[in-house]
């Protein structure tokens, strides 16, 4: 027998596991997700959020509070009688209320291997750490931020160049596959829950446009993993005097390089930059207001000559 599933979630990342839940027979009885927001290109019509746009094509009734201070609110959930809710992405903190507002309670899809990368970011800060794996987990949701039991956990293999963009697209297709096999064991009364463990917590803080500028004294790995836990947003960056003018450049991939130098250095006509120890190739850019390009199209209008200096980061443009 289906579930009657509440399913809330916002971003893109959280249609795939909407969409999957109604494929996999479940009610979808309520949809919640962020009210629309100000977009367009002059940022003045109001904008319904993916999950939004994809309950409506389902025909699944959708609730945009902006909080659930709201007794009836409150009240409002719990009176839906669902079995489960599932949370992907969401945005909004879940008052006690509503972590009990259904029979079976709260179960969020997180992209991390909890308790490492509790929080916002954890896509992002995996790749910026280093981090070799990852993955989606499926718990049970407490009145902490992500700090309730696993029931189900997939990990995901993080390659050396996978950028923060890629990566999102893999985890939000296998978060889809492992919530719906996690609403299939509940379903029969096989889920069971493994509370995290105390040690190796790390909260992935929401990214702050104050740390995506490029510093080129860093370790040429350290460098190269700023780059791909940014990209394709917000976007590491660097300044560059460009036709007499200085321009900010974003670069969207990069790849291992050969050569040393003064750090900030471009070392040949492939763009391969002296970083604190060892270089790096950047692969991909992006000039303000331009479109995304490989490294030899952007040259083409961009020269940035062997020799030429860029600010490491560390020190004044």
């Amino acid at each position: 027998m289906a579930l009657r599933i509440i399913f809330m979630g916002t971003p893109e990342f959280s249609v795939a596991t909407l969409r999957a839940l109604a494929e996999a027979g479940h009610e979808i009885v309520a949809v919640y997700t962020q009210p629309p927001r100000p977009g367009g290109r002059r940022g003045l019509d109001l904008q319904k959020s993916p999950v939004h746009q994809a309950a409506e094509l389902l025909g699944v009734p959708v609730a945009t509070p902006l909080n659930f201070k709201d007794p009836q609110e409150r009240a409002r959930f719990k009176a839906l009688e669902a079995d489960v809710a599932v949370v992907v992405a969401y945005g909004l903190l879940l008052p006690v209320d509503v972590l009990q507002g259904t029979r079976l309670g709260c179960y969020n899809g997180h992209a991390s291997l909890l308790p490492r990368w509790r929080g916002a970011a954890p896509i992002q800060r995996a790749i910026m750490a280093g981090d070799e794996k990852t993955g989606m987990m499926v718990m049970q949701m407490e009145k902490g931020l992500d700090t309730g039991p696993v029931a189900l956990t997939a990990e995901v293999s993080i390659g050396q160049n996978i950028t923060a963009g890629e990566l999102h697209d893999e985890l939000m297709q296998v978060g889809a596959r492992a919530m719906v096999e996690a609403m299939a064991k509940l379903e029969m009364q096989d889920l069971p829950l493994t509370p995290q463990p105390e040690e190796g917590v790390l909260y992935a803080a929401k990214i702050d446009k104050g740390e995506t500028r490029i510093d080129f004294s860093r370790p040429a790995p350290d460098v190269h993993n700023h780059i791909r836990g940014l990209s394709p947003f917000p976007g590491a960056w660097f300044e560059a005097q460009v036709n007499g003018k200085l321009e900010r450049i974003k670069v969207l991939a990069s790849v291992m390089g050969e050569g040393t130098g003064e750090p900030g250095t471009v070392l040949d006509d492939q763009l391969t930059i002296a970083c604190g120890a060892g270089a790096l190739r950047l692969t991909r850019l992006q000039k303000a207001g331009g479109k995304p390009l490989a490294a030899v199209d952007f040259l083409r209008g961009t020269p940035l000559p062997a020799g030429t200096r860029l600010p490491t980061g560390a020190e004044p443009a």
